[in-house]
């Protein structure tokens, strides 16, 4: 979900050319079908993102890393200073119970915590 909305804000900003915004994580699995209904109501698409693993190479070179849920800050490969890192300790969605309908309001939840932190950390860049 964080990559759809950084992609969609630096899109919006003129600034889609400037950034190559990836996702990864520390595992793979799949991409979640609630993710991609709970962004699909607020207009974007990510039905054609994959979950793929961290690039440690990648990462070395970013400008910015953010790390959400759990224990991805503390599993994620060490980078050099300069890579400004941040943790956005946002409950992981894909582990919420209950009914459909009750899974759905946790996704929501963190999709429009996720679209906030996104739009304050572009706000604070150039893009």
């Amino acid at each position: 979900m964080a990559e759809g909305f950084a992609k969609a804000v630096a899109a919006r900003s003129g600034g889609s050319g400037t950034w190559d915004i990836r996702s990864g994580g520390v595992e793979t699995h799949g991409l979640n079908p609630l993710a991609v209904r709970v962004m699909g109501e607020r207009g974007i698409d990510i039905s054609h993102n994959a979950s793929t693993l961290i690039d440690a190479d990648f990462l070395n070179q970013c400008d910015v890393v953010v790390t959400l849920c759990g224990d991805a800050r503390d599993r994620c490969p060490v980078t050099p200073r300069s890579v400004r890192r941040l943790h956005w300790p946002l409950p992981d969605p894909a582990a919420a119970v209950g009914s459909e309908g009750e899974r759905l309001v946790v996704f929501r939840s963190v999709r429009d915590d996720i679209s906030h932190r996104v739009d304050d950390l572009f706000a604070g860049m150039s893009v």
